[in-house]
């Protein structure tokens, strides 16, 4: 066997022993971001050589929700598999092999548009708007019910006979099918003179108002949030509640019946909930107080609310607004964008505003208003009018110390150390990344994997637009992973070698990391899966017994793969620049590809079967 020193032979294994599922968004109804339960990761495996792309799950358009992973899903005819959920703005939701190379067509997948409709789409709104590229069908990120397996998910869609509506949908998600009473049409009202009010009434707008936060399912019931497109009036901030099971609607509550505005968005974060059942949300621009009372709960936008169910609704059981709260509305600065973090083992809450400020608030108190100064326990200021705080807060408890982790647009990655004795941070021993981060007006969206506490298995994953503002435009995107216990270290990252480019960004959207896998959601109507890569040897094998080959080789016009499985592979063709030049999920034993675009010379090509990665060299003669 001869060998060549500008590639290595991967072999990848597979193992699809349970470990973790992650069942809504950033992991748990803290929103931590954390999986505690990562036993295959660690800040010594990932790293170029062992560690990087696996596979990717072909969709039909981009991934705004972040995606799921169930562990042992007992599908019907195909017996207990690890499956990963992905949901689309095209409103469909696909139900994925989650470990396997080449099981590349989903278990399952179900489109939620009503007959002869389609999803809402950015251009409903206005020519102007450009926060969505397209359409906007499914934004927020589902939750799953192990119990029941069940998926909740909310489809926003427009048809000629019914206009624009919303639906609540319950799917199985063993086949995808509805769960009885599903769909259930979202239309609240809650008494009030606000903006858009008719005869005292305030009546849920399905085309103008967001659903971007995720779900979260909470002793019995699924809670929804919705903010509004581009500002686009009139529109309020609505949280609304469904019995798990009717789907009929329980709990509705609306942050300004008697004012404008006051969406709850939170950049995608889902809405964070205690063990005692008291949500808690982030309220961004809009009416504060009523008759010049800034204090009146009537209207409770720019504020952190702890919401308690009570009756039909909710009552505002403690809440924060800024001091600064009328500069913070003038300037669009506004509250309520990082969502709010609940520090596990704490009576602690945090939430971030758009001027660079992240406050850290008891939440059995949180501080009301006062005109004097901020009444929190804390606040921690970037000292960057660039700050924007349009990111996600992530948590790692290690053995050292606990970390709350933030990267707002266009300054420094930062680790907030939290001293469980002060219940405050160290605001002197915050630790800083020298890596170059996200710029213009979208910041970086992070998660943490760890066995335990254990640091040398601690790892904060960082998902961000590689370059340029990804606000209003669809940029490349780039995975980096950091030793959680010292940010200042880089363990990897996806641009060191070509073939891990994720594609486009997906923004707003967190990894999720499982059993050994990191899942990405990008734009580029993919999800990215990488994982561990074992065996690694030096140079190309080009022949192997027990491994696919090419023939002919040298190829002239076309070239095949004999498989030893009979089953199709995974292509990708690389050339010695790195550049890759075909690719393709699934080829079939014997199947021709055409190399009449490939000039003349020597390639890389990675041939991805059922449970290994192998690598050949190709010669290409004209």
């Amino acid at each position: 066997m001869r060998k060549f020193h500008f590639l290595i032979l991967i072999q990848i294994s597979f193992n699809v022993t349970a470990q973790t599922s992650v069942l809504t968004q950033h992991n748990d109804n803290h929103r931590s971001g954390w999986n505690s339960n990562e036993k295959k990761l660690t800040t010594g495996n990932v790293k170029t050589g062992s560690f990087g792309y696996l596979f990717n799950r072909v969709v039909d358009d981009q991934i705004y929700a972040q995606p799921l992973v169930m562990m042992n899903v007992s599908l019907p005819n195909v017996g207990k598999r690890n499956v990963v959920y992905v949901a689309t703005v095209n409103n469909s939701v696909y139900a994925f092999e989650a470990d396997s190379i080449n099981v590349m067509q989903p278990y399952w997948q179900v489109s939620l548009n009503p007959a002869g409709g389609r999803p809402a789409a950015n251009s409903d709104i206005g020519t102007w708007y450009q926060d969505y590229s397209g359409n906007m069908g499914i934004v927020g990120t589902p939750v799953i019910d192990s119990t029941t397996h069940t998926i909740y998910v909310v489809a926003k869609s427009f048809s000629s006979s019914n206009g624009f509506q919303q639906y609540l949908h319950a799917l199985d998600v063993t086949t995808g099918a509805e769960r009885p009473n599903s769909p259930q049409l979202i239309k609240p009202q809650i008494a009030g003179n606000g903006d858009g009010s008719v005869s005292g009434t305030i009546t849920f707008d399905a085309l103008k108002q967001n659903q971007r936060s995720g779900l979260l399912l909470l002793n019995g019931v699924v809670y929804i949030t919705w903010a509004s497109h581009g500002d686009t009036d009139f529109y309020h901030g609505w949280v609304v509640g469904y019995d798990k099971t009717t789907l009929a609607q329980k709990y509705v509550y609306n942050s300004t019946p008697q004012g404008y505005k006051g969406g709850i968005w939170m950049a995608g974060a889902g809405i964070a909930a205690d063990s005692v059942g008291n949500l808690y949300v982030a309220v961004g621009n809009g009416a504060v107080g009523v008759t010049g009372n800034p204090s009146n709960i009537a209207n409770r936008s720019e504020s952190a609310l702890k919401l308690t169910p009570s009756g039909s609704t909710f009552a505002v059981s403690s809440f924060f607004t800024p001091t600064n709260f009328l500069e913070l509305e003038a300037t669009d600065l506004d509250f309520g964008v990082t969502g709010i973090l609940l520090i596990p083992g704490t009576n602690r809450a945090m939430a971030g505003a758009k001027d660079g400020r992240i406050y850290l608030m008891n939440r059995d108190n949180m501080g009301g208003y006062s005109g004097s100064g901020d009444q929190v326990i804390q606040t921690f200021n970037q000292n960057s009018s660039s700050a924007h705080n349009l990111t996600s807060l992530a948590y790692f408890h290690g053995n050292q110390s606990d970390y709350v982790y933030t990267w707002s647009d266009n300054v420094p990655l930062k680790a907030l150390p939290y001293n469980r004795t002060s219940n405050q941070f160290d605001l002197l021993n915050v630790k800083s990344s020298s890596l170059q981060g996200p710029i213009g007006y979208n910041g970086a969206f992070l998660s943490v994997s760890s066995n335990g506490s254990i640091d040398s298995t601690a790892i904060l994953w960082t998902s961000y637009a590689a370059s340029g503002n990804a606000n209003q435009e669809t940029r490349p995107g780039i995975l980096r992973a950091l030793s959680a216990s010292d940010i200042t270290k880089e363990l990897w990252n996806s641009s060191m070698k070509s073939i891990d480019d994720p594609g486009n960004y997906a923004k707003f959207n967190c990894p999720t990391i499982a059993n050994g896998k990191v899942y990405l959601a990008t734009f580029s109507k993919k999800l990215i899966v990488y994982g561990l890569q074992k065996g690694l040897i030096t140079g190309i094998s080009e022949e192997n017994s027990l491994s696919p080959t090419l023939y002919p080789n040298p190829s002239r016009d076309i070239f095949k793969v004999s498989s030893p499985g009979h089953s199709p592979v995974g292509l990708k063709v690389i050339d010695l620049q790195g550049r890759i030049v075909y690719e393709a999920e699934s080829v079939y034993p014997n199947e021709e590809v055409s190399v009449a675009n490939f000039a003349t010379g020597i390639y890389v090509v990675q041939i991805r079967t059922e449970h290994s990665v192998f690598v050949q060299k190709l010669v290409v003669q004209k």
